[in-house]
């Protein structure tokens, strides 16, 4: 197949990687995969990961130029199946879809995402596309959502990771580092941490660790404030944004998740993959992808900094063997996400839809 990826977003996200890994298995399979978006990041990655990214600027929706040049694109390159992120994607490369009767899928991060409004219904009711959700979770909540959208066109893959090599997912590192990769906004709960680390430092002074935070967003500089404050500047790292996170994952031991709402985190998922032990909140679909024996790490979902500290010291008391334990039995839920299988399983569906898109148009 020939699978067009289309991203108008502007800043990196969970969907951006879950599209550069699936991109670059699909492609590793056989397919021929083209992405299209705004932010330089992800395209120079896309060129990098999957051997094309190429820029575009979508203006506004339903824009007949943009329309234009995304059906002169996939007709040069036999698009078979283009799957779209948000509206503005699907109002400029599904509607060019669509005219050329080649299928779309929109793919959902959140229950969320699409807001039931007439323009959205009208827009779903001549394009037609079909809808790909990471979760369970993500999918009974589109549906409740948006009631007009029929079970069957809503399909189910779960996220998927490459592991790292076994012997990087079994080392350990003193002091412990804990790590957390999410954007710098105020859902994802990096001020909850921030206190957290303090409230264990006062307590706990004899236990020594690292704090690394990956990337950026609105809420760095505030963040940043609030980590002086608390007299946390020496154990904390910035260590600002990387499209390759996954890579210097294996440089930690436990992975820390307190966003407020989520999906299916992909960044949960890359820390599993590396071997950390999650420590997180129970939102979204964590929980299936989670085995029962890393349950007392899934705090509730309205845990506040001292529940947070109390799951920190408790991790950071555990012996080195019950460590590597942990470590690997989360590395072991990779059955659940292995990337080669989700890609598999969503280019068998893809297949079918491309099948049938044919017959209509013969």
């Amino acid at each position: 197949m020939n699978i067009a990826f289309v991203n108008a977003t502007i800043r990196w996200g969970g969907v951006k990687t879950w599209t550069l890994d699936f991109g670059e298995s699909l492609r590793d399979k056989g397919h021929a995969v083209f992405i299209y978006g705004r932010q330089p990041e992800f395209i120079e990655a896309a060129r990098r990961r999957v051997g094309h990214g190429e820029r575009m600027n979508f203006g506004a929706d339903l824009n007949p130029l943009t329309i234009r040049r995304f059906c002169r694109i996939f007709r040069e390159n036999a698009i078979d199946v283009v799957i779209v992120n948000i509206e503005k994607d699907l109002a400029t490369a599904g509607a060019a879809a669509r005219l050329l009767g080649i299928p779309t899928v929109q793919r959902i991060g959140l229950p969320t995402d699409i807001p039931h409004r007439l323009k959205t219904r009208l827009l779903h009711a001549w394009i037609r596309p079909r809808f790909l959700c990471p979760c369970r979770y993500i999918a009974e909540g589109f549906l409740r959502l948006l009631p007009y959208v029929r079970e069957n066109d809503v399909r189910v893959v779960l996220n998927g990771k490459k592991p790292v090599a076994s012997d990087a997912a079994c080392r350990l590192h003193a002091p412990r580092r804990f790590v957390c990769t999410q954007q710098l906004s105020h859902d994802k709960g990096h001020a909850v941490l921030l206190r957290a680390f303090a409230e264990l430092r006062a307590r706990r002074p004899d236990l020594d660790f690292e704090v690394h935070v990956h990337g950026t967003g609105k809420e760095e500089a505030a963040l940043k404030t609030l980590c002086s404050r608390l007299n946390l500047d020496d154990r904390v790292v910035w260590r600002g944004f990387s499209s390759s996170v996954q890579d210097t994952l294996p440089e930690n031991d436990i992975f820390l998740l307190a966003s407020l709402s989520e999906g299916l985190p992909n960044t949960l998922l890359e820390g599993m993959a590396a071997g950390l032990l999650p420590i997180c909140r129970d939102v979204g679909g964590v929980r299936e992808v989670l085995s029962p024996g890393l349950d007392p790490w899934v705090l509730p979902f309205d845990a506040d900094e001292h529940a947070f500290c109390a799951a920190m010291t408790a991790a950071l008391d555990l012996s080195d063997d019950a460590l590597l334990d942990l470590r690997r039995e989360a590395r072991a839920q990779r059955n659940c996400f292995d990337l080669e299988s989700r890609a598999d399983e969503l280019a068998a569906w893809l297949g079918t839809l491309t099948d049938k898109a044919r017959k209509e148009n013969a």
